[in-house]
């Protein structure tokens, strides 16, 4: 793939002149290969190791982004698949706005390519523990399988929101948002997370197993 391949597919894209995220999932092209892209785990896009700078064009790329079942990413259009790779999640979720408290509260969230999500029942959020680093890194769904990837500097507002509640009789420390409950870990007997902490002991908190 050359240089010439980015550029008709960013010609491709703009004379679409379509607004917001394309139907991907209804489209079916062929595989192409891949052109040197990669999205960063701190959200930045790379072409050939060199950094997008144009917010536009990654907006445009981001667009027609697609997970698929075989767990890789690509950008799809009508005629073509090109595949990109993916460090993290392809997002970041880099702004958060509250209504409401507890149970009632509903939490919104924007992109850093500007799509705006409520968490809720049709955009669960999910929580991991990274090992290596002792933090917490909280996902968003934003459509078809591509997450947001919350903040770090976010998440500690994030976590402040925690409250407990009941999963199957045990007791979970989680977020409420839109009257679903996401939680972050059962909190069993032991200590549970301080306000604005992200980096809980390993031996107080345990992340959930996945089932």
């Amino acid at each position: 793939m050359t240089d010439a391949t980015v550029r008709d597919l960013e010609k491709s894209l703009r004379s679409s002149g379509r607004k917001g995220p394309a139907p991907v999932h209804l489209w079916n092209p062929p595989y192409c290969g891949e052109i040197g892209l990669r999205i960063a785990a701190d959200g930045t896009w790379y072409y050939q190791d060199s950094p997008i700078g144009r917010k536009t064009l990654v907006k445009l790329y981001a667009s027609v982004l697609r997970h698929d079942d075989d767990g890789r990413h690509y950008l799809v259009t009508p005629v073509e698949k090109i595949g990109i790779e993916v460090e993290d999640a392809p997002f970041l979720a880099v702004g958060m706005s509250v209504q409401g408290e507890g149970q009632e509260q509903t939490l919104s969230f924007r992109t850093n390519v500007d799509d705006a999500v409520t968490a809720g029942p049709d955009h669960p959020m999910r929580f991991e523990f990274d090992q290596e680093n002792n933090g917490l890194k909280p996902y968003l769904h934003v459509r078809g399988r591509l997450e947001a990837l919350v903040t770090r500097a976010l998440t500690y507002d994030l976590v402040a929101l925690a409250l407990e509640a009941q999963i199957d009789g045990e007791p979970h420390l989680g977020i409420w948002s839109a009257s679903q409950f996401f939680p972050i870990c059962a909190t069993g007997s032991g200590p549970t997370f301080r306000s604005g902490e992200i980096a809980p002991i390993s031996e107080e908190i345990k992340p959930q197993e996945k089932g």
